[in-house]
């Protein structure tokens, strides 16, 4: 059997990288929403959207993401709801991210100075308004390094959906490897792409926290 070309591989592994990335920015962008709302909530003046708040970041971050993958994609079903692979891992990588997402910007509000939310009630803005106009474009901002610090998280998280038969980079490695009998090569080229996703986004998470640190 003659040797399947290096060269094949690496065009293969390159477009199946486009779906870890589409997944990446759907997980990032979903979660930063949902994320947005569980914030609100877990500072909230009221106790009962605190606490709702507090036990869902809670459960999320206490237990393991393909766990959570595993519910989605096999518990969906049981109540008749059909999913495949892509909507369970969207689903799945979203609610995991909205949960960190909603962690860091908390972080972000309790640093910023008490004056800023009192001075914002001073000039007669209601809630909703003080969080929109003053507090989250700064929380925001303050917090953007380790938000693109867990984005790079992120992508590697990607890899776990695999599991549930996503056809990301992973999944396509391993059905390349599984053809060729190469693993040294085609792993060693999976390596090189997450590196090339995932330093870029390490380097300019530094320089952010550089730039905020000064």
């Amino acid at each position: 059997m003659e040797p399947f070309p290096t060269s094949q591989i690496v065009i293969n592994l390159i477009l199946a990288a486009r779906w870890t990335v589409g997944l990446t920015l759907v997980a990032f962008l979903g979660g930063g929403a949902v994320g947005l709302l569980v914030l609100a909530a877990r500072i909230d003046e009221r106790r009962w959207p605190r606490r709702i708040a507090t036990a869902y970041i809670a459960t999320l971050q206490s237990t393991p993401l393909l766990l959570q993958l595993f519910l989605v994609f096999f518990g969906l079903p049981l109540i008749g709801i059909r999913i495949e692979p892509w909507m369970a891992a969207s689903l799945g990588l979203t609610a995991y991210a909205s949960a960190y997402l909603a962690d860091i910007w908390r972080g972000g509000v309790e640093a910023l100075p008490r004056g800023q939310a009192e001075a914002a009630t001073a000039l007669g803005l209601k809630r909703i308004a003080r969080l929109r106009l003053v507090i989250l474009p700064q929380a925001l901002r303050m917090t953007l390094p380790p938000a693109v610090g867990f984005l790079v998280q992120l992508v590697k998280a990607t890899a776990v959906t695999s599991i549930i038969g996503f056809s990301e980079l992973m999944k396509a490695a391993n059905a390349i490897n599984n053809a060729t009998f190469e693993p040294f090569t085609v792993y060693g080229i999976v390596a090189a792409i997450y590196f090339a996703l995932c330093f870029p986004l390490t380097s300019y998470a530094r320089r952010l926290e550089a730039k905020t640190a000064r």
